[in-house]
């Protein structure tokens, strides 16, 4: 009832519901823990469509301890394929997103993009979790796969201080990868949000036109 009560405001306020998210960890061993975060997963996607929302963002999970990442990965891959098979059922995506672990490279996350067969599945993009050397470069790779686009307003390159994020780029790589979705501001930096967001809102905006 509160879902479809939030979906019906938001109808009435002209607002998308773009998408939502669960945590869960795909890496666990399988049997009960395993089939227990299938099994949040399914319920998230039940619940989106209430909502209505067209995308849930997902995460891969980190080795447990003792294991391999070739055997965390495959079950993730093999996890990733079961609840898409549910989420096409209602025309939802779901989208992993770079979130360390076991996708904390473009590289890894690649391994699994390339791996899973699902035409249900893509990438949620966050612009601020690539901790690489190059983290622009690993985004312009992962961007062709992307669904939904979180972006963040700092970038932190490995051995380098944090710093701001460069909005005209990532949008230049999003237009460059042919990305129609949405781009969401995902705001964790120190200054207040209440007078920082509606500053980066508004650049935002601008290098999304600027192009």
């Amino acid at each position: 009832d509160a879902l479809a009560a939030f979906r019906a405001k938001c109808t009435r306020l002209g607002l998308d519901i773009s998408g939502t998210a669960v945590g869960n960890d795909f890496c666990k061993p399988k049997g009960g823990p395993l089939e227990k975060e299938i099994a949040s997963v399914k319920r998230w996607i039940d619940r989106a469509v209430i909502l209505g929302a067209k995308t849930i963002r997902i995460f891969a999970g980190s080795v447990p301890r003792g294991d391999t990442e070739a055997e965390a990965r495959h079950r993730c891959i093999e996890a990733i394929e079961e609840v898409c098979a549910y989420a096409g059922r209602f025309g939802i995506l779901l989208a992993l997103e770079n979130h360390g672990g076991i996708t904390s490279t473009a590289d890894q996350l690649l391994a699994i993009v390339h791996a899973v067969k699902s035409p249900w599945f893509g990438v949620n993009l966050d612009t601020g979790n690539f901790h690489t050397p190059e983290p622009y470069a690993d985004l312009a790779r992962v961007a062709p796969y992307a669904v939904v686009v979180q972006v963040k307003t700092e970038i932190h390159p490995r051995g380098q201080m944090k710093q701001p994020a460069d909005f005209r780029r990532i949008v230049g790589i999003l237009r460059q990868a042919g990305f129609r979705g949405y781009a969401v501001l995902e705001y964790e930096a120190a200054e207040d949000p209440k007078t920082a967001v509606p500053r980066a809102i508004d650049a935002l905006r601008q290098a999304i036109q600027a192009f």
